[in-house]
């Protein structure tokens, strides 16, 4: 058998440089739009930017990120705003994964059902805010009109109690971010052979084992993508916050973004601002290293 002729030096280097050519309109955009705000936005923070400032910004050094460790306000956010991605996270998964099952199976009018799952994807996070504060108006509200006409009370301001803007927030946020996470496990479960369930069921193994043994190996890889990114997601969250309550009452919903716009676009210290996101980035990088470290290692023993 002869051996394939090897390809000389001069023409891997013409292919390398075509794949290049190929590839750099996809790579200029993102080295334009992402990366090179992301460095501009690293370099601010080590200034004292700030708007309207007649003077010269000068380089600070590390000052910014020495104010921010003892800075109260921004880690009570920072608190709020990773009880808000998990507390998003969590329940917006396993809703998601109960109705990706149930739209997985063959029901009547299923195509109808799956439309419906994912009209909240569809609707801008902006018409979302302005839609359930209408819900939670206090006089002419829905959720309070019905409270009345059970006869459970007269209803609260649910955006504006101290107790109750924060859990009425993450109601929102999980019944937005629910269709993109049940569009991406009904992909994963259609994707899981038929033959492997029926093959199951002939054993003798019952709906449980059927989704732990068949469903849920096959479908571990969409979870835990879906849920790394809804974990960024939801810790970036902005206008959904920003439109129902603006970070009140009392800084409750305050997350990280918001106190960060405040600083930047009310305050203008735009120096300061760009060090709070680099601690974001940061801190959710290795928050997130850590999750899909020991998720990979789970995946890997079972």
């Amino acid at each position: 058998m002869t051996k394939p002729a090897e390809v000389s030096r001069p023409a891997r280097r013409a292919a390398d440089h075509g794949a290049w050519f190929l590839v750099l309109p996809a790579l200029i955009p993102i080295l334009v739009l992402s990366v090179g705000p992301l460095l501009y936005g690293v370099l601010l923070a080590f200034t004292d930017a700030q708007s309207g400032r007649t003077e010269p910004t000068r380089w600070i050094g590390a000052l910014n990120f020495q104010d921010l460790l003892h800075d109260t306000l921004f880690w009570e956010s920072f608190r709020i705003g990773l009880a808000w991605a998990v507390g998003v996270t969590v329940p917006q998964f396993l809703l998601a994964l109960g109705l990706a099952l149930l739209l997985d199976q063959r029901l009547r009018l299923r195509w109808l059902a799956r439309a419906l799952a994912i009209v909240p994807w569809a609707m801008p996070e902006v018409v979302v805010g302005i839609m359930w504060r209408l819900v939670y108006h206090p006089d002419a509200g829905i959720l309070n009109e019905t409270l009345r006409d059970l006869g459970l009370g007269e209803g609260r301001d649910w955006l504006s109690g101290l107790a109750t803007a924060l859990p009425a927030v993450l109601v929102v946020g999980i019944w937005a971010g629910m269709p993109q996470t049940t569009v991406a496990l009904l992909a994963g479960l259609q994707n899981t052979p038929r033959e492997l369930h029926e093959a199951a069921a002939v054993d003798g193994a019952g709906a449980w084992r059927r989704f732990r043994v068949v469903t849920w190996p096959a479908l571990r890889p969409v979870a835990l993508a879906i849920t790394a990114l809804n974990l960024i997601w939801n810790f970036n969250s902005f206008a959904l916050v920003y439109v129902l309550t603006g970070g009140g009452p009392g800084g409750r919903t305050r997350l990280p973004m918001l106190f960060a716009y405040e600083e930047a676009f009310r305050y203008g210290q735009f120096g300061y601002a760009a060090a709070m996101g680099c601690v974001m980035v940061a801190v959710i990088s290795v928050l997130l290293a850590v999750f899909l470290a020991g998720r990979l290692r789970g995946g890997e023993d079972a």
